[in-house]
């Protein structure tokens, strides 16, 4: 079952209003009228103009569900009330006229639809209000006041409760619904993503687990071995497992929503347990870090992670584990959009320029490679600096982790 879409229930609140206004607005001009007739002796333009304006703004009304275009509703009948109540105003007392104030439920009305809206009307009804006031102030006149003086605190007080009503009885009210309904979806969609991370912590907690285990099963498989090779081989195979529940755990130990890692506290938790598990915990080895505060993927951490396992277990092991105060060196620095470059170093032995992913059968450096390639990044070595030394120029990545062999 399909969800609706996120402005359907608002969409839905606006044609609900909308009709709302309309259905009263004309009920209540066909009151007016009649009332106005009938009861307070006013004949002529006045009451002829609710009659005309209720029928058009029924049949307008109406007429949306034929066509259904909201827009084309809503602007038909702000531009029948502004003619309307200029009309209305011009010959029920001018400025001083009590049905001016239905000018500003016109300009409301427009920002309840959209602020666009509310903004063109809000200009156009202050225009009118000025040109009201400079033509009961001028000489030229075209119409006068056609209220009866006996019926003038009447006709202020049907126009008061015709503005108060359709503000407070139409407008808020609505607007108080869909604002209780706004509320209750907020709660909703607040519980719904309590729930989804409380359910993404526990996939992370369990596929840290699960990789812990791998990672405990690889280090009693290791000690069983006689054979060093194939010990170093598969304690190699620990540290990438670790290195990846790693993340996992971090992810786990978050307070917000987002699959971001930190970077920096990631790099030097995996740097001090690599260093630990070669070199043991009292060594001379010193890890330089130099990172930002970046908070990257978890589709870009995890190759990431790899190929610092790959760099610095191979540093340990082989560069630096004759050198004395050996130092190991991670920077990264973000060149542009979502771009970054990484540099790996250290101060040991080094090797030679001849061996590279197509001339050796070293499982790992294929990996640093092919780990690089997969970040869509590029990976040089710096021959002229003592040591092994990379410069890996990557990019965060969001999508489906994939093989490194792709």
């Amino acid at each position: 079952m399909r969800s609706p879409g996120k402005d359907t229930y608002r969409i839905q609140d606006k044609v609900t209003l909308i009709l709302k206004v309309n259905y009263n607005s004309s009920f209540f001009a066909a009151i007016f009228g009649l009332a106005c007739y009938f009861l307070l002796g006013i004949d002529g333009i006045v009451p002829y103009t609710f009659w005309g304006y209720a029928v058009i703004n029924l049949l307008n009304t109406l007429l949306y569900k034929q066509h259904e275009k909201l827009v084309l509703t809503y602007n038909l009948t702000s531009i029948l009330s502004m003619l309307g109540a200029i009309v209305i105003t011009l010959y029920s007392g001018g400025i001083e006229s009590p049905f001016v104030f239905v000018l500003a439920i016109i300009v409301f009305a427009g920002y309840v639809t959209t602020k666009v809206f509310g903004q063109l009307y809000l200009i156009l009804n202050l225009s009118v209000l000025t040109i009201l006031f400079l033509y009961d102030t001028g000489d030229f006149k075209i119409s006068e006041n056609t209220i009866p003086l006996e019926s003038r605190d009447w006709f202020a007080y049907l126009s008061a409760v015709f503005a108060v009503y359709l503000l407070g009885g139409v407008f808020g009210k609505n607007l108080l619904s869909a604002h209780h309904r706004l509320y209750k979806s907020r709660n909703e969609i607040q519980e719904r993503i309590d729930e989804k991370e409380i359910l993404l912590k526990e996939v992370h907690h369990r596929v840290k687990n699960n990789l812990q285990t791998v990672s405990s099963l690889l280090s009693l498989q290791s000690r069983s071995i006689d054979d060093s090779k194939i010990s170093n081989i598969i304690k190699s195979s620990q540290n990438r497992v670790v290195s990846m529940a790693m993340v996992h755990e971090m992810l786990y130990k978050r307070d917000d929503y987002l699959s971001k890692i930190e970077l920096k506290p990631y790099v030097q938790e995996l740097c001090d347990y690599l260093v630990r598990s070669v070199k043991g915990s009292v060594n001379d080895v010193k890890v330089n870090l130099d990172i930002n505060n970046y908070k990257l993927s978890i589709d870009t951490v995890i190759p990431l992670g790899l190929i610092i396992n790959e760099t610095i277990t191979n540093a340990l092991k082989y560069g630096i584990a004759e050198v004395r105060n050996g130092e190991i060196h991670v920077s990264v620095e973000k060149i542009g959009n979502n771009r970054y470059k990484m540099h790996l170093g250290d101060n040991g032995i080094g090797y030679s320029e001849e061996i590279n992913p197509k001339t050796s059968n070293s499982l790992g450096l294929k990996l640093i490679y092919n780990l690089a390639r997969q970040l869509r990044g590029t990976i040089t070595r710096d021959y002229d600096k003592k040591g092994t030394h990379y410069t890996i120029e990557f990019e965060e990545v969001i999508e489906q982790f994939n093989s490194v062999d792709q």
